[in-house]
C-alpha cells in the first residue's frame, strides 16, 4: 500500500519488533516492579528539581512540544533558514574592506596568522586578495552590501547584517553538523528538531522539520549529508523530513491504481491499532513516532500535491521569486514553496543551496551562486511582509563558515575567525549592522557572536530559554547551545 511506501520519505524509525532496535523490551509492569527506584525515585527526581519543561517525552502527536509554558513572549513561530552550503565570501558579499583591497596582492600580515589554523593554506605564501566587487549603501540605514546582490540590497533596512560569526570547525562536514546542532559528535539533534520537540507542531498535514536542497550551476557544490538534519537521540518525530525538489516531494504519495483512500483509512486504522497493543506492552518512544509517523504519511497524501502544485501562484508571485518553471528543483522554486509552508504551519524549513565552495574561479563562479540566490531570497522575505508573516517567521541567510582574506589560487579558503550573515523578521531588528572585524577582515574583533550565541538568541526568539531547555542524555544535560556559556545577542532584537 502507498501508505507504507511513503513512510520511506519520512524520518527514519526503527523497527519496534525488532529486539535488536532497542536495548531492552520492558513492559510497563515489569518495569516499574524491576526499577531500582520505582515511584520513590521518580518523587525524588521531581523533589531534585526535574522539570516538565523539557523533559524527555515525545510530545503529542498533533502538535504540543515539552515546553508548555513559554519562558519568554514567543517573536517568532517558525523559522526558515536559507543555509548557502559551501560558505559564502563575506569579501564579496556583506563585509567590505577597503584595506584588503589595498593590499591585493601583497604579503598577508604573517603577525595575524602565525600559529593559526588556516585550513589548506597552513605553511603557505599568504598573500592578501581583495574582493573582486564593489559595495554599496542601500536603503534608508545605509547597509553595505555588495553589487552582487542588489535584491538583498533593496531590503536592506529590513535585514540584520552580522559581520563578526566565528564558529569551530574548518571542513565542510563538521562544520555543517556544528552550524546545525552545536556539536560535531554523531548522534545530536539538529536544531530544528530541537525546536520541534520544544513547541512541537503547528500543522497536523504536513511535517514539522522540512529539508529541500538545491544545487548551483557555477560548481563549488559540496555534499550535504543527511545527519545535517537528524534528531538524534531525540525521538524520530522529530527529524527532518527531506523533500525532493523534482517530481513528486515525497515519494509514492499517489495511491496505487485500484487502491482508493477509504482502503488506506482502514490499513492505517489496523496497523495503529496494533502499534497500540504494543505501547501497552512496551516502553519505547519509537512506537509513538511510528504511530505518529503513519497518520502523517496519510494526511500528507491529501496535502503535499496541493502544498506543491504552484499553477495557482499568480504570475507576479512567480517573476517576483525568478521563478521559470514551478518545481523546477531551483533555489527559487524553493524559497517560494518555503513560503506555503510557512502559512500551512510548519515550524522549521531549511533550504540549501550547495553553491558557495570557491577554491578557484571565484570571480566567475560567485556570480553564478549570488544571481541563483539574491532575487529568491529578497523576494520571500517581501512576499512574507505583505501576507504579514514576516513579524512572526525568522529567517537567516548564511553558510557554515566564511572564506579567507587570504588568497587560494584563484579562490579563497576556508575561514573560522570571521564569516558574516543576516537575519530578518520574527523579532530582528532591521536596518542594522551588527559586530566588526579588523582592518583586513581576518578576524572578529567587536561584539563577537560564536554559534552558540545563535542558537541561544534564535531560541529566545521562539519564547524558550536555551539554558532551562536541556534533555538527560548518558547522565548529562545536553543542550542545543552546549555547556559553554551562551549569549543572546539582545542588541539586535526589535
Amino acid at each position: 500500500m502507498s501508505v507504507l511506501s511513503l513512510l520511506q520519505g519520512l524520518p527514519n524509525m526503527r523497527n519496534p519488533l525488532d529486539k535488536s532496535s532497542f536495548a531492552q523490551a520492558v513492559s510497563r509492569r515489569a518495569f516499574m516492579q524491576q526499577s531500582a527506584y520505582g515511584l520513590g525515585g521518580l518523587a525524588l527526581g521531581a523533589l531534585m528539581g526535574r522539570t516538565a519543561e523539557a523533559a524527555p517525552s515525545v510530545g503529542d502527536a498533533g502538535g504540543r512540544g515539552v515546553i508548555l509554558k513559554p519562558h519568554y513572549p514567543i517573536r517568532a513561530r517558525r523559522i526558515i533558514h536559507l543555509c548557502m552550503a559551501g560558505g559564502p565570501s563575506q569579501f564579496e558579499s556583506l563585509d567590505p574592506k577597503p584595506m584588503l583591497k589595498k593590499m591585493d596582492g601583497q604579503p598577508f600580515p604573517e603577525s595575524l596568522t602565525k600559529g593559526q589554523q588556516l585550513a589548506q593554506l597552513q605553511g603557505a605564501q599568504l598573500k592578501a586578495r581583495g574582493p573582486f566587487c564593489e559595495f554599496k549603501k542601500w536603503g534608508k540605514s545605509g547597509q553595505e552590501i555588495s553589487e552582487l546582490f542588489p535584491q538583498i540590497g533593496g531590503i536592506a533596512d529590513e535585514i540584520c547584517i552580522i559581520r563578526s560569526m566565528v564558529t569551530e570547525q574548518i571542513n565542510h562536514d563538521p562544520a555543517q553538523a556544528f552550524m546545525n546542532s552545536g556539536s560535531i559528535l554523531k548522534g545530536r539533534p539538529s536544531m530544528g528538531s530541537w525546536l520541534l520537540y520544544g513547541l512541537g507542531a503547528e500543522t497536523q498535514d504536513l511535517p514539522g522539520f522540512i529539508v529541500m536542497v538545491s544545487q548551483g550551476k557555477g560548481g563549488g557544490a559540496q555534499p550535504v549529508s543527511a545527519r545535517q538534519w537528524s534528531s538524534g537521540f531525540l525521538p524520530g518525530k522529530f527529524q527532518g523530513v527531506q523533500f525532493q525538489t523534482r517530481g513528486d516531494a515525497v515519494h509514492y504519495v499517489g495511491n496505487p491504481e485500484g487502491v482508493c483512500q477509504s482502503v488506506q483509512r482502514l490499513v492505517v486504522e489496523e496497523i495503529q491499532r496494533q502499534n497500540g497493543l504494543l505501547a501497552e506492552e512496551r516502553v519505547d518512544p519509537e512506537i509513538q513516532t511510528r504511530m505518529a509517523q503513519y497518520e502523517l504519511a496519510f494526511r500528507m497524501q491529501t496535502s503535499i500535491p496541493e502544498l506543491t502544485d504552484l499553477s495557482k501562484e499568480p504570475k507576479h508571485v512567480l517573476d517576483l521569486y525568478g521563478v521559470q518553471t514551478p518545481g523546477d528543483g531551483s533555489f527559487a522554486s524553493n524559497c517560494l514553496l518555503a513560503r506555503r509552508l510557512a502559512e500551512r504551519g510548519s515550524r522549521f524549513i531549511q533550504l540549501y543551496h550547495r553553491a558557495w565552495d570557491h577554491h578557484g574561479s571565484i570571480e566567475q563562479n560567485m556570480p553564478i551562486a549570488a544571481r541563483e540566490t539574491d532575487r529568491a531570497s529578497a523576494a520571500l522575505i517581501l512576499d512574507l511582509k505583505q501576507r504579514g508573516l514576516l513579524e512572526d517567521t525568522l529567517v537567516i541567510w548564511g553558510g557554515e563558515f566564511g572564506r579567507t582574506p587570504m588568497g587560494q589560487g584563484t579562490g579563497r579558503d576556508h575561514h573560522i575567525n570571521s564569516f558574516s550573515l543576516w537575519l530578518a523578521g520574527g523579532g530582528i531588528k532591521g536596518g542594522i549592522t551588527y559586530g566588526a572585524t579588523d582592518e583586513f577582515g581576518y578576524k572578529s574583533v567587536e561584539n563577537v557572536v560564536t554559534m552558540h550565541d545563535l542558537h541561544a538568541t534564535m531560541l529566545a526568539l521562539c519564547g524558550i530559554d536555551h539554558s532551562r531547555f536541556s534533555i538527560k542524555f548518558q547522565g548529562l544535560d545536553a543542550r542545543l547551545t552546549g555547556v559553554e556559556p551562551a549569549n543572546v545577542v539582545r542588541d539586535i532584537l526589535a
